[in-house]
Protein backbone atom coordinates (compact mmCIF):
# COMPACT_ATOMS: atom_id res chain seq x y z
CA UNK A 1 0.00 0.00 0.00
CA UNK A 2 1.29 3.29 -0.99
CA UNK A 3 1.78 6.02 1.50
CA UNK A 4 -0.42 9.13 0.68
CA UNK A 5 0.53 12.16 2.76
CA UNK A 6 -2.05 14.56 3.13
CA UNK A 7 -2.91 17.56 5.74
CA UNK A 8 -6.23 16.79 7.89
CA UNK A 9 -7.85 19.60 9.15
CA UNK A 10 -10.79 19.41 11.69
CA UNK A 11 -12.00 21.33 14.75
CA UNK A 12 -11.95 19.63 17.84
CA UNK A 13 -15.22 20.00 20.89
CA UNK A 14 -12.97 22.99 22.42
CA UNK A 15 -13.33 25.06 19.24
CA UNK A 16 -9.40 24.24 18.35
CA UNK A 17 -7.95 23.84 14.66
CA UNK A 18 -5.44 21.84 14.23
CA UNK A 19 -3.11 21.81 11.14
CA UNK A 20 -0.89 18.66 10.26
CA UNK A 21 1.89 19.75 8.02
CA UNK A 22 4.31 17.04 6.47
CA UNK A 23 7.14 17.32 4.41
CA UNK A 24 8.80 14.54 2.44
CA UNK A 25 12.31 15.28 1.57
CA UNK A 26 13.36 11.99 -0.98
CA UNK A 27 15.44 12.91 -3.94
CA UNK A 28 18.94 14.31 -4.65
CA UNK A 29 20.00 14.55 -1.05
CA UNK A 30 23.19 16.23 -0.05
CA UNK A 31 25.60 14.86 2.23
CA UNK A 32 23.30 15.79 5.13
CA UNK A 33 19.66 16.11 5.13
CA UNK A 34 17.66 19.24 7.68
CA UNK A 35 14.93 17.70 9.34
CA UNK A 36 12.42 20.28 11.00
CA UNK A 37 15.72 21.26 12.87
CA UNK A 38 17.65 17.92 13.07
CA UNK A 39 20.44 17.49 10.87
CA UNK A 40 21.18 14.08 9.43
CA UNK A 41 23.95 12.62 8.29
CA UNK A 42 24.63 10.65 5.96
CA UNK A 43 22.50 10.81 3.06
CA UNK A 44 22.74 6.96 2.47
CA UNK A 45 23.55 3.96 4.87
CA UNK A 46 25.44 1.78 3.59
CA UNK A 47 25.76 -2.01 5.40
CA UNK A 48 27.42 -5.20 3.86
CA UNK A 49 27.62 -8.82 4.80
CA UNK A 50 31.11 -8.32 6.76
CA UNK A 51 30.06 -5.95 9.63
CA UNK A 52 25.62 -6.34 8.91
CA UNK A 53 25.88 -3.12 10.70
CA UNK A 54 25.81 0.64 10.43
CA UNK A 55 24.83 4.04 11.83
CA UNK A 56 23.36 7.49 11.37
CA UNK A 57 24.06 10.81 13.46
CA UNK A 58 20.98 12.70 14.57
CA UNK A 59 22.07 16.62 14.92
CA UNK A 60 20.04 19.30 16.98
CA UNK A 61 21.46 22.54 16.50
CA UNK A 62 18.28 24.35 17.94
CA UNK A 63 17.83 25.73 21.15
CA UNK A 64 14.87 23.59 22.08
CA UNK A 65 14.58 19.68 22.57
CA UNK A 66 13.50 17.27 19.51
CA UNK A 67 11.33 14.34 19.56
CA UNK A 68 12.51 12.10 16.89
CA UNK A 69 11.06 8.90 15.59
CA UNK A 70 12.53 6.09 13.76
CA UNK A 71 10.92 3.87 11.15
CA UNK A 72 11.24 1.63 7.53
CA UNK A 73 9.13 1.78 4.17
CA UNK A 74 10.15 0.70 1.03
CA UNK A 75 10.50 3.65 -1.99
CA UNK A 76 13.14 3.44 -5.11
CA UNK A 77 12.26 6.25 -7.92
CA UNK A 78 9.74 5.96 -10.19
CA UNK A 79 8.94 8.01 -13.10
CA UNK A 80 6.08 8.43 -15.44
CA UNK A 81 5.57 9.12 -18.78
CA UNK A 82 7.06 12.57 -18.98
CA UNK A 83 9.92 11.48 -16.95
CA UNK A 84 8.74 12.89 -14.00
CA UNK A 85 10.30 10.93 -10.75
CA UNK A 86 8.54 10.45 -7.67
CA UNK A 87 9.45 8.12 -4.64
CA UNK A 88 6.08 6.61 -3.39
CA UNK A 89 6.47 4.59 0.60
CA UNK A 90 5.02 1.58 1.17
CA UNK A 91 4.76 -0.40 4.24
CA UNK A 92 2.75 -3.85 2.92
CA UNK A 93 2.31 -5.58 -0.79
CA UNK A 94 6.14 -5.16 -1.70
CA UNK A 95 7.00 -8.37 -4.30
CA UNK A 96 10.19 -6.80 -4.79
CA UNK A 97 13.22 -9.52 -4.23
CA UNK A 98 15.70 -6.64 -3.21
CA UNK A 99 13.26 -5.34 -0.65
CA UNK A 100 14.92 -5.02 2.69
CA UNK A 101 12.18 -3.99 4.63
CA UNK A 102 11.86 -6.23 7.76
CA UNK A 103 14.68 -7.25 8.34
CA UNK A 104 16.95 -4.36 9.02
CA UNK A 105 16.58 -2.81 12.56
CA UNK A 106 17.11 0.33 14.22
CA UNK A 107 18.50 0.97 17.94
CA UNK A 108 16.93 3.29 19.12
CA UNK A 109 13.62 3.76 17.75
CA UNK A 110 12.43 6.62 19.61
CA UNK A 111 14.35 9.32 21.11
CA UNK A 112 14.75 12.94 22.63
CA UNK A 113 17.94 15.02 21.23
CA UNK A 114 18.32 17.85 23.85
CA UNK A 115 18.63 21.31 22.44
CA UNK A 116 22.56 21.84 20.53
CA UNK A 117 22.84 17.98 20.99
CA UNK A 118 23.10 14.81 19.14
CA UNK A 119 22.72 11.45 19.05
CA UNK A 120 23.51 7.93 17.16
CA UNK A 121 21.39 5.66 15.95
CA UNK A 122 22.76 2.22 15.05
CA UNK A 123 21.54 -0.71 12.29
CA UNK A 124 21.73 -3.97 11.92
CA UNK A 125 20.89 -6.42 9.54
CA UNK A 126 19.59 -9.86 9.89
CA UNK A 127 19.28 -11.15 6.23
CA UNK A 128 17.30 -14.07 5.18
CA UNK A 129 19.78 -17.27 4.74
CA UNK A 130 20.71 -17.71 0.58
CA UNK A 131 20.54 -14.03 0.24
CA UNK A 132 21.55 -13.71 -3.67
CA UNK A 133 24.61 -11.48 -4.16
CA UNK A 134 23.34 -8.10 -4.66
CA UNK A 135 22.34 -5.20 -3.17
CA UNK A 136 18.95 -4.52 -1.27
CA UNK A 137 17.62 -1.52 -0.07
CA UNK A 138 15.05 0.13 2.64
CA UNK A 139 13.69 3.86 3.83
CA UNK A 140 14.76 4.98 6.89
CA UNK A 141 11.99 7.32 7.46
CA UNK A 142 13.67 9.64 10.41
CA UNK A 143 10.15 11.96 11.72
CA UNK A 144 10.97 14.82 13.74
CA UNK A 145 7.81 16.88 15.26
CA UNK A 146 7.78 20.91 16.59
CA UNK A 147 6.63 22.06 19.33
CA UNK A 148 3.32 23.69 18.82
CA UNK A 149 2.36 27.42 17.93
CA UNK A 150 -1.09 28.62 18.76
CA UNK A 151 -2.30 31.49 16.39
CA UNK A 152 -5.09 33.13 17.51
CA UNK A 153 -7.22 34.16 14.59
CA UNK A 154 -10.87 36.88 15.44
CA UNK A 155 -14.09 36.34 14.01
CA UNK A 156 -17.20 38.22 14.95
CA UNK A 157 -18.86 35.38 16.51
CA UNK A 158 -16.41 33.17 18.27
CA UNK A 159 -12.74 32.78 18.83
CA UNK A 160 -10.77 30.09 17.16
CA UNK A 161 -7.35 29.26 17.95
CA UNK A 162 -5.50 27.51 15.48
CA UNK A 163 -2.70 25.57 16.35
CA UNK A 164 0.55 23.94 14.01
CA UNK A 165 1.52 20.79 14.80
CA UNK A 166 4.70 20.31 12.50
CA UNK A 167 5.74 16.70 11.61
CA UNK A 168 8.60 16.65 9.06
CA UNK A 169 9.79 13.50 7.09
CA UNK A 170 12.78 12.23 5.69
CA UNK A 171 13.23 9.00 3.90
CA UNK A 172 16.89 8.26 3.66
CA UNK A 173 17.95 5.09 1.73
CA UNK A 174 19.52 2.27 3.78
CA UNK A 175 21.24 -0.56 1.48
CA UNK A 176 22.46 -3.63 2.47
CA UNK A 177 25.03 -5.16 0.12
CA UNK A 178 26.53 -9.14 -0.24
CA UNK A 179 28.38 -11.08 -2.60
CA UNK A 180 29.74 -10.25 -6.16
CA UNK A 181 28.33 -6.46 -7.24
CA UNK A 182 27.61 -5.15 -10.52
CA UNK A 183 26.51 -2.23 -11.69
CA UNK A 184 25.18 -2.19 -15.13
CA UNK A 185 22.65 -0.05 -17.55
CA UNK A 186 21.07 -0.10 -20.48
CA UNK A 187 19.69 2.27 -22.87
CA UNK A 188 15.95 1.04 -23.80
CA UNK A 189 14.78 3.95 -26.18
CA UNK A 190 15.73 7.09 -26.56
CA UNK A 191 13.60 9.99 -28.30
CA UNK A 192 13.71 13.80 -28.98
CA UNK A 193 10.64 16.25 -29.25
CA UNK A 194 11.76 19.57 -30.51
CA UNK A 195 9.63 22.65 -29.43
CA UNK A 196 9.80 26.50 -30.19
CA UNK A 197 12.40 27.18 -28.46
CA UNK A 198 13.65 23.79 -26.70
CA UNK A 199 14.11 20.21 -27.03
CA UNK A 200 12.82 17.82 -24.35
CA UNK A 201 14.91 14.83 -24.85
CA UNK A 202 13.32 11.25 -23.28
CA UNK A 203 16.24 8.92 -22.06
CA UNK A 204 14.43 5.41 -21.31
CA UNK A 205 16.92 3.28 -18.88
CA UNK A 206 17.04 -0.32 -17.30
CA UNK A 207 18.76 -1.88 -14.43
CA UNK A 208 20.95 -4.73 -15.53
CA UNK A 209 22.96 -4.93 -12.67
CA UNK A 210 22.83 -6.20 -9.22
CA UNK A 211 23.13 -2.84 -7.63
CA UNK A 212 21.49 0.61 -7.90
CA UNK A 213 23.12 2.41 -10.44
CA UNK A 214 24.08 5.90 -9.41
CA UNK A 215 25.74 8.64 -11.88
CA UNK A 216 24.98 10.85 -14.22
CA UNK A 217 22.71 11.48 -17.05
CA UNK A 218 23.91 14.32 -19.25
CA UNK A 219 22.68 15.84 -23.00
CA UNK A 220 24.34 18.20 -25.23
CA UNK A 221 22.24 20.24 -27.92
CA UNK A 222 24.55 19.97 -31.39
CA UNK A 223 25.03 21.44 -34.66
CA UNK A 224 25.99 20.44 -38.00
CA UNK A 225 29.69 21.30 -36.92
CA UNK A 226 29.28 19.73 -33.37
CA UNK A 227 29.51 22.98 -31.39
CA UNK A 228 27.99 23.36 -28.47
CA UNK A 229 24.26 25.12 -28.56
CA UNK A 230 23.21 24.11 -25.22
CA UNK A 231 23.54 21.03 -22.20
CA UNK A 232 22.41 20.14 -19.14
CA UNK A 233 22.95 16.92 -16.56
CA UNK A 234 21.00 15.55 -13.70
CA UNK A 235 22.05 13.29 -11.25
CA UNK A 236 21.25 9.32 -11.81
CA UNK A 237 19.67 7.31 -9.47
CA UNK A 238 18.77 3.95 -10.80
CA UNK A 239 17.13 1.23 -9.38
CA UNK A 240 14.48 -0.22 -11.74
CA UNK A 241 13.66 0.70 -15.21
CA UNK A 242 13.73 4.89 -14.88
CA UNK A 243 12.32 7.42 -17.80
CA UNK A 244 14.09 10.70 -17.76
CA UNK A 245 13.61 13.92 -19.29
CA UNK A 246 16.49 17.18 -19.83
CA UNK A 247 15.23 20.12 -21.94
CA UNK A 248 17.90 21.80 -23.90
CA UNK A 249 17.00 25.45 -24.91
CA UNK A 250 17.49 26.92 -28.08
CA UNK A 251 20.84 29.65 -28.14
CA UNK A 252 21.84 32.44 -30.18
CA UNK A 253 24.66 32.06 -32.16
CA UNK A 254 25.97 31.70 -35.50
CA UNK A 255 24.69 27.23 -35.38
CA UNK A 256 24.66 25.16 -38.50
CA UNK A 257 21.93 22.95 -38.91
CA UNK A 258 21.31 20.04 -39.04
CA UNK A 259 21.41 19.52 -35.21
CA UNK A 260 21.75 16.64 -32.96
CA UNK A 261 21.73 15.58 -29.42
CA UNK A 262 24.30 14.21 -27.43
CA UNK A 263 23.79 11.72 -24.86
CA UNK A 264 25.74 10.14 -22.26
CA UNK A 265 25.31 8.03 -19.22
CA UNK A 266 28.24 7.59 -16.47
CA UNK A 267 28.51 6.68 -12.98
CA UNK A 268 31.73 8.53 -12.89
CA UNK A 269 32.24 11.84 -11.47
CA UNK A 270 29.75 11.47 -8.45
CA UNK A 271 31.55 14.27 -6.17
CA UNK A 272 28.65 13.80 -3.53
CA UNK A 273 29.41 10.45 -2.74
CA UNK A 274 32.75 9.14 -1.39
CA UNK A 275 34.14 6.33 -3.72
CA UNK A 276 34.31 3.94 -1.07
CA UNK A 277 30.33 3.49 -1.48
CA UNK A 278 30.41 3.76 -4.98
CA UNK A 279 29.88 0.40 -6.98
CA UNK A 280 31.76 1.62 -10.49
CA UNK A 281 30.00 -0.11 -14.07
CA UNK A 282 29.21 1.03 -17.58
CA UNK A 283 29.11 4.11 -19.59
CA UNK A 284 26.49 4.60 -22.38
CA UNK A 285 26.68 7.19 -25.38
CA UNK A 286 24.19 7.75 -28.03
CA UNK A 287 23.40 10.64 -30.72
CA UNK A 288 19.92 11.30 -32.23
CA UNK A 289 19.33 13.67 -35.19
CA UNK A 290 16.95 16.24 -34.97
CA UNK A 291 14.29 16.64 -38.18
CA UNK A 292 13.19 19.63 -39.43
Amino acid sequence: MKKKFRIPIGVNSQQSLWGFFIILLLLTAPVSQVVAGVIVAPSVVVLDDKSKTGRMNLQNPSNSPKEVSISFSYGIPESDSLGNVNIFLRDTGITDPHSALGWVKAFPRKLIIPANGSQVVRFIAHPPKDLQDGEYWVRVVVESQEGITSIPVATDEEQITTQLNMIMRTAVMLKYRTGELVASVKLKDTQVIVNENDVDVFVDLANTGNVSYIGLLECQLLDADKKVISKNHIQLALYKDLLRRITLPFAEGNFKKPYSVAVSVTNKGRKDIPTSEMVFGNDLSTSISLVE
